[in-house]
């Protein structure tokens, strides 16, 4: 019964989140009648439903099937996005989705049960997405969106967004034990237990790690908690979770290409070695949905604790030939926050409407010179007060039997307040910004839709950029960024679908963004740039007809452009053009399952003028085991062609040690980690 309760919940998340509420055609002139239909992953066909070819939603099962390197891997789940990494595992993720470098969360929204994921106006950077909070087993399946089509979703988002969807009740206890290469250990716990009227479910996970790594050894130790109570409370549901994630690495950050070609140290090796990172993040988030005031009301709230100390080194010795380059960002901040929602329905319409509120009050976000991770010098340390609000509707129509319609807009109001180190940087503004969206849905037959969709987003760009006056290090004049960046996007699309046999989606889709948010190499931060045109060609297949071997193949091409005139060229750095993945997964006789994944990057511009380009990679993982009745045993054999692609790569100048006093500019690489193998052994009870 648990499993089966799990499983109507997230019917429930995909209906519920979804721009899209469940249709169901009858025979007839007349406008089709507006129901609620169960979709449980891709094997439930969003033909009728879906409002763009974009969207869509994974069950816990399907999470399950691929190997995972990191936590972060789980957005990789959304067609198009590639998570890489180029620092320690503590580390957020580097996204890369619909031709945007997104850094480490810029312009792709995350929550995970309505709490954000992204940081604003972080020390590392806007929008740091970082999901290592996140025990991946506790995931119960996501729903992605992309395009800013949405009106519920707001800051973030332009280029899409995932919410993660954490389990009400385990189907299964279990423990879990994990021993693979390069002193990977881990182990996972969870269970479920009846308390009055509810379930309280727990989980915890303990890490530790040391990296394949020659100058250094990443000594992980990472600790997850979790726990979670449901029960019915009055017409509806009411959720409380608890969740604590400490952790600790050393980073192997990215390295010359120039040092590797020179013999100085391998593709392995580091030029700091006492680089690193402690983070923390303790949240206590809670909810209540059921019937009220004629329809359906949905309320949560949150409140977030998170501490990051990051050590870096980008440059060496360029700008302090003594005593080098190394910096520490840091960033305390308390995140509490809200959201309402409210949804009517009819025989053929929907209106909802919403309103979220957000505060982030950031005790104290910065950067300071160090060496070996000991104070120099300080460069910001700030205070910042960012608070923002919104309300937002949408409604949809059953125009006729085929066709229907979605009209939405939201408004955003932020504020800003910046108590600077330096006093003229400080002070004080507000900014707030509309958006309308629209989308068409046009059935042509029983398995085939057509959708047409039209949105306008933004992201917030960094309250410390909307106050600045002085650069911080060389004194000189700064401007200020737009506090609210408009984006534009439309789409045309495609969804043929068979419900349990196989599914097919195509997207044209274009978006215009009025500021580019760039990194910086040799300071590692991001600056807003200039505005830019991307365009691209999304397609998705998936076959899961028959349970011995489910297919799925995932397209992305992406031209990117900068759409003003500069000498310096209209490519965008790091705008990767090509995203393909492939996936095998199958269950054989006797318990046996097996699958398989590769995931394919292609060379992408570095510099302006695509004089330097990245080189292209690709990676390919594979995962085997066996079920018993309580038992199952799994072997992951990870990057198992022991390919020495990269897993990112930058161009920008750096200084080592004997170097001209301007430096050198080049590629800066961060390799992918060599083969390795994990088992894993699990216990049902």
């Amino acid at each position: 019964m648990q499993h089966i309760h799990r499983h109507r919940i997230f019917a429930c998340l995909v209906s519920c989140v979804s721009a899209a509420p469940c249709f169901a055609q009858t025979a007839g002139p007349a406008p089709a009648e507006l129901d609620v239909v169960t979709v449980v992953g891709r094997e439930g066909t969003l033909v009728g439903t879906a409002t763009s070819a974009s969207e869509g939603a994974l069950s816990h099962a399907e999470l399950e099937r691929r190997p995972r390197l990191r936590p972060g891997d789980l957005a990789e789940y959304v067609p198009g996005v590639a998570a890489t990494q180029h620092s320690g595992s503590g580390k957020a993720n580097q996204y890369f989705l619909r031709g945007f470098n997104l850094d480490h969360g810029t312009d792709f929204a995350q929550s995970v049960d309505g709490m954000p994921v992204n940081l604003r106006s972080h020390g590392h950077g806007q929008g740091y997405a970082d999901l290592n909070f996140l025990i991946p087993e506790l995931v119960d399946g996501l729903v992605y969106r992309k395009g800013p089509y949405a009106a519920d979703v707001g800051d973030f988002s332009s280029a899409g967004s995932v919410e993660y969807r954490l389990v009400d009740a385990m189907p299964k206890d279990f423990a879990q034990l994990e021993a693979g290469s390069n002193g990977y250990a881990r182990v996972v716990g969870a269970a479920s237990h009846a308390i009055g009227k509810g379930t309280l479910t727990w989980g915890i996970e303990a890490q530790d790690y040391d990296g394949p790594w020659r100058d250094i050894g990443e000594d992980v130790r990472k600790r997850n908690a979790l726990l979670r109570y449901v029960a019915p409370v009055g017409p509806g549901q009411l959720t409380l979770t608890a969740m604590g994630y400490d952790n600790r690495w050393n980073s192997p950050d990215q390295i010359p290409q120039r040092a590797v070609d020179s013999g100085l140290i391998d593709r392995l090796g580091s030029i700091d070695t006492t680089l690193g990172g402690d983070s923390s993040r303790h949240s206590l988030s809670g909810g209540w949905r059921g019937d009220a005031f004629g329809g359906t009301f949905d309320a949560s709230a949150y409140a977030i604790r998170y501490r990051l100390s990051l050590w870096s080194n980008f440059t060496y010795f360029l700008d302090d030939p003594v005593r080098g380059d190394q910096f520490r960002q840091f960033d305390a901040r308390t995140v509490t926050g809200f959201a309402l929602r409210q949804a009517w329905q009819g025989n053929t319409w929907r209106v909802r409407a919403g309103m979220d509120g957000r505060r982030d009050d950031i005790g104290r976000v910065g950067v300071e010179r160090t060496q070996a991770r000991a104070f120099v010098a300080p460069v910001r340390d700030d205070r910042v007060d960012e608070r923002s609000v919104d309300a937002w509707m949408d409604a949809q129509w059953s125009l006729t039997q085929a066709l229907r319609l979605q009209l939405g807009g939201r408004y955003d109001r932020y504020t800003f307040d910046v108590d600077a180190l330096q006093p003229e940087n400080g002070g004080r503004t507000s900014a707030g910004i509309a958006s309308f969206k629209g989308e068409l849905a046009w059935r042509v037959a029983e398995p085939t839709e057509l959708y047409l969709d039209w949105g306008q987003g933004f992201h917030s760009n960094d309250a410390r950029g909307t106050t600045i006056r002085v650069d911080p290090v060389s004194g000189d004049p700064a401007n200020r960024v737009t506090p609210l960046v408009r984006s534009r996007g439309a789409e045309l699309g495609l969804r043929i679908a068979r419900e349990g046999r196989w599914q097919t989606t195509l997207a044209l889709w274009r978006l215009d963004l009025a500021s580019e948010l760039l990194f910086v190499g040799d300071a590692g931060t991001t600056e807003a740039s200039r505005p830019s045109e991307r365009r691209g060609v999304e397609l998705g297949a998936y076959w899961f007809a028959d349970p011995r071997a489910r297919l799925e193949l995932e397209v992305a091409y992406t031209q990117a452009r900068f759409g003003d005139d500069d000498p310096a060229g209209d490519r965008i750095p790091g705008a990767v053009p090509w995203v393909v993945s492939a996936a095998w997964s199958s269950d054989w006789a006797q318990g046996w399952h097996s699958s398989a994944r590769v995931r394919y990057l292609g060379a992408a511009p570095l510099i302006e003028d695509d004089g330097v380009r990245s080189a292209s990679s690709t990676m390919v993982s594979l995962a085997v085991g066996k079920r018993w009745q309580r038992w199952n045993l799994e072997l992951d054999v990870l990057n198992a062609l022991d390919s020495d692609d990269h897993d990112i790569e930058y161009f920008y100048a750096s200084r080592l040690p004997g170097e001209a006093d301007e430096g050198v500019e080049g590629l800066h690489i961060h390799a992918f980690e060599p083969r390795s193998y994990r088992l894993r052994a699990t216990y049902s009870f």
